[in-house]
């Protein structure tokens, strides 16, 4: 990988899923990676350094009830259980809040449901990609 994906980047679902641990760790923005049942599987380390979480201990943590409380409701984590949408692609603002003062972010949401994998990516102000 040459050129670092953005979070903009149109199709960056299908760019994530081949990364390493280490690619996307390299990545300017934050990425939790979590399996149809919720449990984290990805967690990159812009995303560890910027929410004061060890990377070790969250991963097999559940996205919505133990890692991001925050984000369990209709508005996100219910996007992720639409069965009649073959695909989510979505951005919002959003609000981060829990084990941290309110963070104003732009979450992208990404899923596909043949896919093992599915991410909620998270940009914060400053971040350019």
């Amino acid at each position: 990988m040459t050129t670092l994906p953005a979070f903009d980047d149109a199709g960056l679902f299908e760019t994530l899923l081949p990364l390493t641990a280490e690619q996307l760790d390299a990545l300017p923005f934050g990425v939790i990676g979590f399996d149809a049942a919720g449990r984290v599987v990805h967690y990159n380390r812009t995303e560890a350094q910027a929410a004061a979480f060890d990377a070790a201990q969250v991963i097999g943590q559940h996205v919505f009830i133990e890692l991001a409380p925050c984000m369990n409701n209709y508005l996100v984590a219910g996007r992720f259980e639409d069965p009649a949408a073959p695909a989510l692609d979505e951005v919002l603002p959003w609000v981060l809040t829990f084990r941290m003062r309110p963070t104003p972010v732009r979450l992208r949401l990404l899923a596909r449901h043949d896919a093992g994998t599915r991410y909620v990516l998270v940009q914060r102000s400053g971040s350019k990609a």
